[in-house]
């Protein structure tokens, strides 16, 4: 048991990348800084006032009644409109530290997302988008490493690879690497100019927009007073963050999320391609709070609007190809519900 606690605290301590691009990951120096201890500590992307790193995440998100618009755009595929009742969402991830000290730290993430739909019946029985979406949840299982590395008190420099099983496999399903694994990397070179501000830039190669896209990233965490900061990675996430105290935070901003995944079916024509690919992104402007429930257990609750911004289907091969199904999502509201672990309180202050 003892040998238990000794990890999960060290899972705890280092926790999640999603904390270090833009919301803050390796807060040691931050402790420091206001306990006023060395100045000359290295330097990372966090700042004061920023929320606890997160080690195990457990979220369950739901999406409502919407509308759904497909219009097929080559020959023999056909439209189709259907009302989707409820789209559900579960999501696990957890890290651990491979290796942690003060000039060099490395972090081991992993996760799995599910998504599933539930239609009414459609107008169109046959659709077979419809059909495999209803009869196959979306899933995605993921490994990440993650690096930081202080250059000196000023400076620091932060590395991401991800890989991803992105597809409409199940449980017993043979995957194959050459058609589910999608890639994703960061690589951010930061300038911390004080406790309370710290900005880096740099390059992210990713699937916020769809499909695998370079687009530039510009990290900016500042702590204004007491109450108010911002945590951003632009232009995939900016959040307002409002403490009201170091149990209970408000967030408000946006997020951009995007992925691809490989599905199959088995009808004329998409069973002519080597393999089909669904490209989703979406643009969600969110409220969240997040409330420590007891010491290292915390819980969020989010809400927001979800604008839709792709949900095509592409020939997997063809990177730059024209759509087979082009499908519009009415707009709509969601809710999120999170439970989490953090550092305990005690260890934070070892």
């Amino acid at each position: 048991m003892k040998q238990l606690v000794i990890l999960l605290v060290g899972v705890l301590a280092l926790a999640p990348l999603e904390r270090a691009l833009g919301q803050g990951l390796f807060s040691d120096s931050l402790r420091a800084a206001r306990a006023g201890t060395d100045p000359k500590e290295l330097a990372n992307p966090s700042v004061l006032g920023m929320g606890k790193s997160k080690g195990v995440i457990i979220r369950y998100e739901r999406l409502p009644r919407f509308g759904m618009h497909s219009q097929g755009q080559q020959s023999k595929v056909e439209d189709a409109r259907a009302d989707v009742l409820r789209s559900n969402r579960f999501e696990f991830k957890a890290y651990a530290p491979l290796v942690n000290n003060p000039h060099f730290k490395l972090v081991l993430g992993g996760g799995y997302f599910l998504e599933e739909f539930n239609f009414k019946q459609p107008q169109n029985q046959e659709y077979p988008l419809y059909q495999r979406l209803e009869d196959k949840n979306l899933r995605s299982l993921d490994g990440q490493l993650v690096m930081l590395r202080p250059i000196d008190e000023k400076n620091y420099l932060i590395f991401r690879v991800k890989g991803e099983l992105n597809g409409d496999y199940g449980k017993h399903s043979k995957v194959s690497l050459t058609r589910y694994l999608r890639t994703s990397m960061e690589a951010i070179y930061g300038w911390k100019k004080s406790p309370f501000l710290s900005y880096g830039l740099g390059v992210q190669l990713g699937y916020a927009f769809g499909r695998q896209t370079i687009y530039p990233a510009l990290l900016y965490n500042r702590t204004f007073n007491d109450k108010w900061g911002v945590e951003a990675i632009f232009p995939a996430n900016v959040t307002f963050r409002r403490n009201f105290s170091e149990k209970s935070l408000l967030y408000m901003g946006y997020r951009i999320e995007g992925a691809t995944y490989n599905i199959n079916i088995e009808t004329e024509p998409f069973n002519q391609y080597e393999t089909v690919e669904l490209r989703k992104s979406e643009i969600k402007a969110r409220f969240r709070w997040d409330r420590e429930i007891y010491d290292f257990l915390w819980f969020a609750l989010e809400s927001g609007y979800r604008y839709n911004h792709r949900f095509n289907l592409y020939d997997g091969r063809q990177r730059t190809a024209n759509p087979l199904i082009e499908t519009h999502i009415k707009d709509a509201v969601y809710f999120n519900v999170e439970l989490f672990l953090v550092p305990p309180r005690r260890f934070l202050k070892q």
